[in-house]
């Protein structure tokens, strides 16, 4: 009846090495930065792995045309945006070993 404590023990140790690797890698992801450029370098955004924001640069020839600006800045936060989830899933599939 209880000779497959032994196998729950060692599943358990194992379930928590994964979870550290995990904690581990989520530290990693956040502290990541991801830059992107739009419309030929005219705009530039940085965001970090947890998809906030870091740094935001517009060339001044943008600031009369807020059309263009709207739609690049849109681009190249959805672009950054990508990066950071596909680093994210990248991570989980090396980690988990998922194929």
């Amino acid at each position: 009846m209880f000779g497959n404590l032994g196998n729950l023990s060692e599943m358990s140790k194992m379930l928590e090495g994964m979870q550290e690797n995990a904690t581990k890698l989520q530290a990693e992801l956040e502290s990541k930065t991801f830059s992107v450029k739009s419309g030929g370098g005219v705009v530039e955004v940085s965001i970090n792995g947890k998809g906030e924001v870091l740094d935001l640069t517009i060339d001044d020839s943008l600031l009369s045309d807020k059309e263009s600006l709207q739609i690049l800045l849109i681009g190249a936060v959805n672009d950054a945006y990508k990066m950071v989830q596909q680093n994210q899933q990248n991570s989980a599939i090396n980690l988990f070993g998922v194929k």
